[in-house]
Protein backbone atom coordinates (compact mmCIF):
# COMPACT_ATOMS: atom_id res chain seq x y z
CA UNK A 1 0.00 0.00 0.00
CA UNK A 2 2.92 2.57 0.47
CA UNK A 3 4.34 1.39 -2.22
CA UNK A 4 1.38 2.53 -4.29
CA UNK A 5 1.11 6.08 -2.23
CA UNK A 6 4.60 6.40 -3.23
CA UNK A 7 4.22 6.16 -6.62
CA UNK A 8 0.75 8.28 -6.91
CA UNK A 9 2.69 11.21 -4.74
CA UNK A 10 5.46 10.76 -7.43
CA UNK A 11 3.57 11.09 -10.38
CA UNK A 12 1.71 13.52 -9.02
CA UNK A 13 5.00 15.24 -8.24
CA UNK A 14 6.20 14.67 -11.86
CA UNK A 15 3.01 16.41 -13.20
CA UNK A 16 3.35 19.74 -11.50
CA UNK A 17 7.07 19.74 -12.52
CA UNK A 18 6.24 19.47 -16.53
CA UNK A 19 3.45 21.87 -16.02
CA UNK A 20 5.46 24.92 -13.82
CA UNK A 21 5.70 27.80 -16.54
CA UNK A 22 8.76 28.34 -18.67
CA UNK A 23 10.78 31.13 -18.06
CA UNK A 24 14.40 32.55 -19.81
CA UNK A 25 16.88 35.14 -18.89
CA UNK A 26 17.55 36.63 -22.47
CA UNK A 27 20.58 38.82 -23.22
CA UNK A 28 21.94 39.32 -19.31
CA UNK A 29 18.21 40.40 -18.73
CA UNK A 30 18.79 43.74 -21.19
CA UNK A 31 20.56 47.35 -21.06
CA UNK A 32 18.18 49.23 -18.74
CA UNK A 33 17.86 50.04 -15.30
CA UNK A 34 15.57 46.83 -14.61
CA UNK A 35 17.11 43.36 -15.42
CA UNK A 36 14.11 41.36 -17.47
CA UNK A 37 13.05 38.02 -17.10
CA UNK A 38 10.78 36.60 -20.21
CA UNK A 39 8.40 34.31 -18.65
CA UNK A 40 4.76 32.66 -19.25
CA UNK A 41 2.48 33.14 -16.97
CA UNK A 42 -0.30 30.28 -16.07
CA UNK A 43 -3.05 33.34 -15.65
CA UNK A 44 -2.42 33.83 -19.70
CA UNK A 45 -2.12 31.19 -21.61
CA UNK A 46 -0.56 31.64 -25.39
CA UNK A 47 1.11 34.67 -24.61
CA UNK A 48 4.31 36.04 -23.58
CA UNK A 49 5.04 38.20 -20.58
CA UNK A 50 8.55 40.57 -20.19
CA UNK A 51 8.80 41.55 -16.94
CA UNK A 52 11.62 43.30 -14.68
CA UNK A 53 12.77 40.29 -12.06
CA UNK A 54 12.32 42.32 -9.33
CA UNK A 55 8.98 43.96 -8.93
CA UNK A 56 9.77 45.55 -5.43
CA UNK A 57 10.54 48.41 -6.71
CA UNK A 58 7.03 48.95 -8.53
CA UNK A 59 4.25 50.06 -6.55
CA UNK A 60 0.50 52.01 -6.69
CA UNK A 61 2.73 55.25 -7.17
CA UNK A 62 5.42 53.84 -9.62
CA UNK A 63 3.61 51.26 -11.76
CA UNK A 64 4.65 49.66 -15.06
CA UNK A 65 3.43 50.68 -18.20
CA UNK A 66 2.61 48.28 -20.80
CA UNK A 67 3.38 47.44 -24.10
CA UNK A 68 0.97 44.92 -25.85
CA UNK A 69 2.43 43.29 -28.56
CA UNK A 70 1.56 41.53 -31.71
CA UNK A 71 3.71 39.22 -34.26
CA UNK A 72 4.75 39.26 -37.56
CA UNK A 73 3.03 36.49 -39.82
CA UNK A 74 0.35 36.55 -37.25
CA UNK A 75 2.42 33.95 -36.03
CA UNK A 76 1.80 32.37 -31.92
CA UNK A 77 5.11 33.67 -30.65
CA UNK A 78 7.38 36.20 -30.32
CA UNK A 79 10.30 34.00 -31.82
CA UNK A 80 11.76 37.12 -34.07
CA UNK A 81 10.45 40.21 -31.66
CA UNK A 82 12.27 38.72 -28.36
CA UNK A 83 15.33 40.53 -27.92
CA UNK A 84 13.55 43.57 -29.00
CA UNK A 85 10.84 43.28 -26.83
CA UNK A 86 12.93 42.17 -23.81
CA UNK A 87 15.16 45.41 -24.26
CA UNK A 88 11.93 47.61 -23.78
CA UNK A 89 10.86 46.05 -20.72
CA UNK A 90 14.41 46.45 -19.48
CA UNK A 91 13.87 50.16 -19.14
CA UNK A 92 10.92 50.00 -16.70
CA UNK A 93 7.89 48.40 -18.68
CA UNK A 94 5.78 45.23 -18.74
CA UNK A 95 5.28 43.92 -22.26
CA UNK A 96 2.14 41.20 -23.16
CA UNK A 97 3.31 39.57 -26.40
CA UNK A 98 0.70 37.61 -28.04
CA UNK A 99 1.85 33.92 -28.25
CA UNK A 100 3.72 31.12 -27.00
CA UNK A 101 7.21 31.45 -25.19
CA UNK A 102 10.93 31.16 -27.45
CA UNK A 103 12.60 29.40 -25.65
CA UNK A 104 14.82 28.88 -28.61
CA UNK A 105 15.18 31.34 -31.36
CA UNK A 106 13.61 29.30 -33.95
CA UNK A 107 10.46 29.94 -36.12
CA UNK A 108 7.18 28.88 -34.23
CA UNK A 109 4.77 26.23 -36.96
CA UNK A 110 1.48 26.39 -35.11
CA UNK A 111 -1.39 27.61 -35.58
CA UNK A 112 -1.61 31.42 -36.52
CA UNK A 113 -2.79 34.07 -33.29
CA UNK A 114 -6.06 36.36 -33.44
CA UNK A 115 -6.44 39.53 -33.04
CA UNK A 116 -8.32 38.50 -29.67
CA UNK A 117 -5.11 37.62 -28.19
CA UNK A 118 -4.23 41.25 -27.65
CA UNK A 119 -7.54 42.13 -26.00
CA UNK A 120 -7.07 39.36 -23.80
CA UNK A 121 -3.64 40.47 -22.54
CA UNK A 122 -5.21 44.01 -21.77
CA UNK A 123 -7.87 42.74 -19.90
CA UNK A 124 -5.23 40.25 -18.15
CA UNK A 125 -3.50 43.47 -17.06
CA UNK A 126 -6.34 44.70 -15.26
CA UNK A 127 -7.32 41.82 -13.85
CA UNK A 128 -4.08 41.75 -11.66
CA UNK A 129 -3.29 44.76 -11.41
CA UNK A 130 -6.66 45.12 -9.24
CA UNK A 131 -6.12 40.93 -7.34
CA UNK A 132 -4.51 41.54 -4.27
CA UNK A 133 -3.39 37.57 -4.63
CA UNK A 134 -1.34 38.66 -7.58
CA UNK A 135 2.16 39.66 -7.94
CA UNK A 136 1.64 42.93 -9.97
CA UNK A 137 -1.24 43.91 -7.38
CA UNK A 138 -1.07 47.78 -7.92
CA UNK A 139 1.66 47.40 -9.90
CA UNK A 140 0.42 48.28 -13.59
CA UNK A 141 -0.11 51.32 -15.09
CA UNK A 142 -3.46 50.15 -16.38
CA UNK A 143 -3.53 53.89 -17.55
CA UNK A 144 -0.73 53.72 -19.76
CA UNK A 145 -1.34 51.17 -22.42
CA UNK A 146 0.44 51.01 -25.54
CA UNK A 147 -0.74 48.56 -28.08
CA UNK A 148 1.74 47.44 -30.93
CA UNK A 149 2.65 44.93 -33.65
CA UNK A 150 4.74 44.12 -36.60
CA UNK A 151 3.32 43.19 -40.25
CA UNK A 152 0.45 41.33 -39.35
CA UNK A 153 0.34 41.96 -35.73
CA UNK A 154 -0.05 46.22 -36.75
CA UNK A 155 -3.06 44.71 -38.42
CA UNK A 156 -4.38 43.44 -35.10
CA UNK A 157 -3.27 46.60 -33.93
CA UNK A 158 -5.45 48.50 -35.55
CA UNK A 159 -8.38 46.03 -35.85
CA UNK A 160 -8.42 46.66 -32.49
CA UNK A 161 -7.67 50.28 -31.98
CA UNK A 162 -11.16 51.50 -31.15
CA UNK A 163 -10.61 49.74 -27.34
CA UNK A 164 -10.74 53.21 -25.12
CA UNK A 165 -7.95 51.59 -22.47
CA UNK A 166 -5.83 52.38 -25.40
CA UNK A 167 -3.71 55.65 -24.77
CA UNK A 168 -1.20 55.16 -27.65
CA UNK A 169 -0.38 52.77 -30.69
CA UNK A 170 2.46 51.52 -32.43
CA UNK A 171 2.53 50.32 -35.61
CA UNK A 172 5.55 48.58 -37.26
CA UNK A 173 6.48 47.46 -40.92
CA UNK A 174 2.58 47.94 -41.27
CA UNK A 175 -0.62 49.36 -42.69
CA UNK A 176 -3.90 48.72 -44.07
CA UNK A 177 -4.37 46.90 -47.44
CA UNK A 178 -6.40 49.10 -50.30
CA UNK A 179 -8.91 47.47 -52.18
CA UNK A 180 -6.66 47.06 -54.71
CA UNK A 181 -3.85 45.46 -53.37
CA UNK A 182 -5.83 43.50 -50.46
CA UNK A 183 -5.03 39.90 -52.68
CA UNK A 184 -1.45 40.33 -51.48
CA UNK A 185 -2.56 39.44 -48.42
CA UNK A 186 -1.48 36.22 -46.48
CA UNK A 187 -4.41 34.18 -45.65
CA UNK A 188 -5.77 34.54 -41.79
CA UNK A 189 -4.77 37.87 -41.52
CA UNK A 190 -6.86 40.80 -40.57
CA UNK A 191 -8.33 42.65 -43.72
CA UNK A 192 -9.86 46.16 -41.94
CA UNK A 193 -10.69 48.49 -44.48
CA UNK A 194 -9.32 51.90 -44.38
CA UNK A 195 -12.20 53.22 -42.62
CA UNK A 196 -10.89 51.80 -39.41
CA UNK A 197 -8.15 54.56 -39.24
CA UNK A 198 -10.88 56.82 -38.45
CA UNK A 199 -11.76 54.65 -34.93
CA UNK A 200 -7.92 55.74 -33.89
CA UNK A 201 -8.51 57.74 -30.72
CA UNK A 202 -4.56 58.10 -29.66
CA UNK A 203 -1.65 59.02 -30.65
CA UNK A 204 0.13 56.63 -33.26
CA UNK A 205 3.62 56.20 -34.84
CA UNK A 206 4.46 53.98 -38.13
CA UNK A 207 7.50 52.69 -38.06
CA UNK A 208 8.67 51.49 -41.22
CA UNK A 209 11.94 50.26 -43.02
CA UNK A 210 11.57 52.79 -46.01
CA UNK A 211 10.61 52.01 -50.03
CA UNK A 212 11.68 48.64 -49.74
CA UNK A 213 9.55 47.59 -47.24
CA UNK A 214 6.24 45.63 -48.64
CA UNK A 215 4.43 47.60 -45.95
CA UNK A 216 5.78 50.81 -46.98
CA UNK A 217 3.32 51.46 -49.33
CA UNK A 218 0.23 50.32 -46.71
CA UNK A 219 1.79 52.38 -43.95
CA UNK A 220 2.77 55.63 -45.93
CA UNK A 221 -0.83 55.74 -47.17
CA UNK A 222 -2.48 55.29 -43.35
CA UNK A 223 -0.22 58.17 -42.54
CA UNK A 224 -1.13 60.59 -45.01
CA UNK A 225 -5.03 59.52 -44.17
CA UNK A 226 -4.67 60.06 -40.20
CA UNK A 227 -5.46 63.63 -40.18
CA UNK A 228 -7.77 63.78 -36.63
CA UNK A 229 -5.03 62.31 -34.56
CA UNK A 230 -0.98 63.04 -33.87
CA UNK A 231 0.80 60.62 -36.16
CA UNK A 232 3.92 60.33 -37.22
CA UNK A 233 5.57 57.94 -40.08
CA UNK A 234 9.55 57.26 -39.72
CA UNK A 235 11.33 55.18 -42.10
CA UNK A 236 14.85 53.30 -41.66
CA UNK A 237 16.12 51.81 -44.88
CA UNK A 238 16.20 48.12 -43.74
CA UNK A 239 13.25 46.57 -45.96
CA UNK A 240 10.54 44.30 -44.20
CA UNK A 241 12.29 42.56 -41.64
CA UNK A 242 13.63 45.82 -39.42
CA UNK A 243 16.19 45.07 -36.62
CA UNK A 244 14.30 43.12 -34.44
CA UNK A 245 16.85 40.02 -34.42
CA UNK A 246 19.82 41.95 -34.04
CA UNK A 247 21.23 42.44 -30.30
CA UNK A 248 18.99 44.50 -28.43
CA UNK A 249 16.39 44.78 -30.98
CA UNK A 250 19.20 47.07 -33.44
CA UNK A 251 18.37 50.35 -34.04
CA UNK A 252 14.33 50.08 -34.06
CA UNK A 253 14.83 49.43 -30.68
CA UNK A 254 16.11 53.41 -30.20
CA UNK A 255 12.84 55.20 -31.54
CA UNK A 256 10.19 52.64 -30.26
CA UNK A 257 11.62 52.96 -26.94
CA UNK A 258 12.04 56.98 -27.32
CA UNK A 259 8.40 56.73 -27.79
CA UNK A 260 6.97 54.76 -25.09
CA UNK A 261 9.19 56.46 -22.66
CA UNK A 262 7.39 59.32 -23.69
CA UNK A 263 3.88 58.63 -24.73
CA UNK A 264 3.16 56.25 -21.26
CA UNK A 265 6.03 58.00 -19.01
CA UNK A 266 5.37 61.42 -20.09
CA UNK A 267 9.49 61.76 -20.48
CA UNK A 268 9.49 65.16 -22.42
CA UNK A 269 13.27 64.27 -23.12
CA UNK A 270 12.04 61.20 -25.09
CA UNK A 271 9.98 63.48 -26.62
CA UNK A 272 12.73 65.61 -28.42
CA UNK A 273 13.72 62.74 -30.47
CA UNK A 274 9.96 63.41 -32.53
CA UNK A 275 9.47 67.17 -31.79
CA UNK A 276 10.86 69.78 -32.87
CA UNK A 277 12.96 71.66 -35.57
CA UNK A 278 15.82 69.08 -35.15
CA UNK A 279 14.34 66.10 -33.86
CA UNK A 280 16.20 63.37 -32.05
CA UNK A 281 15.85 60.75 -34.82
CA UNK A 282 17.13 62.69 -37.80
CA UNK A 283 20.40 63.41 -35.81
CA UNK A 284 20.86 58.98 -36.48
CA UNK A 285 21.63 58.09 -39.75
CA UNK A 286 19.69 56.81 -42.68
CA UNK A 287 16.24 57.61 -40.72
CA UNK A 288 13.15 60.03 -42.00
CA UNK A 289 10.36 61.45 -40.56
CA UNK A 290 7.06 62.67 -41.35
CA UNK A 291 4.52 64.26 -38.91
CA UNK A 292 0.60 65.37 -39.06
CA UNK A 293 -0.43 69.18 -38.51
CA UNK A 294 -1.58 67.55 -35.07
CA UNK A 295 1.64 66.14 -34.01
CA UNK A 296 3.59 69.18 -32.56
CA UNK A 297 0.77 70.09 -30.41
CA UNK A 298 1.60 66.64 -28.47
CA UNK A 299 4.07 68.63 -26.53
Amino acid sequence: MKKVIFTLLCGMSITAFAQQPLSKIVEEGGTGPHKVLMKEEASLPAHTVFVPQDLSVFNADKPLPVLVWGNGACTNSPWEHFKFLNEIASHGFIVLATGYIPMEEEPYNGPMSTTQQQIESIDWAFAQNADPRSTYYQKIDTKNICVAGMSCGGLQTLFNCADPRITSLMICNSGLFNQQNANQAVGGMPMPPKEKLKEIHTPVIYILGGETDIAYGNGMDDFHRIQHVPACAINYPVGHGGTYRQPHGGEFTIPALAWLQWQLKGDKEAAKMFLGQHPGILKRKDWTLEKNAKFEHLY
